[in-house]
């Protein structure tokens, strides 16, 4: 079984910055894709901002250039830098892992989600 942890959500004035943590323990031979995705109530969960294994890095348009995706190999660990915040960007974030065991066979993992709030 593999857990994720974040930590770093909460409130923020508009314009301000946050930074995103989510740690992953457990079983674990390779983690393909790590990332963040948001909900708001009554919607769908959507992609924020992924990265893989090879380093290829995907965002959302809405937060291209103003949201910022690492990640820590060594401690099978991603983060999220978000500057220039918007209201519109209040959201329960959820970190995502898609990890593989030894014989190839995938499993999707999510955090239990950390909200952020943006005052304007």
């Amino acid at each position: 079984q593999v857990q994720l942890a974040e930590s770093g959500g909460g409130l923020v004035q508009a314009g301000g910055s946050l930074r995103l943590s989510c740690a992953a323990s457990g079983s674990i031979f390779s983690i393909n894709r790590m990332g963040w995705y948001r909900q708001t109530p009554g919607k769908q969960r959507d992609l924020v901002a992924t990265t893989t294994s090879g380093s290829t890095i995907n965002y959302d348009d809405s937060v291209k250039g103003r949201f910022t995706i690492s990640r820590d190999n060594a401690k099978n660990a991603v983060y999220l830098q978000m500057n220039s915040l918007k209201p519109e960007d209040t959201a329960v974030y959820y970190c995502n892992a898609l990890i593989s065991d030894r014989i190839g066979r995938m499993y999707n993992y999510w955090g239990q989600g950390t909200q952020v709030t943006v005052s304007s």
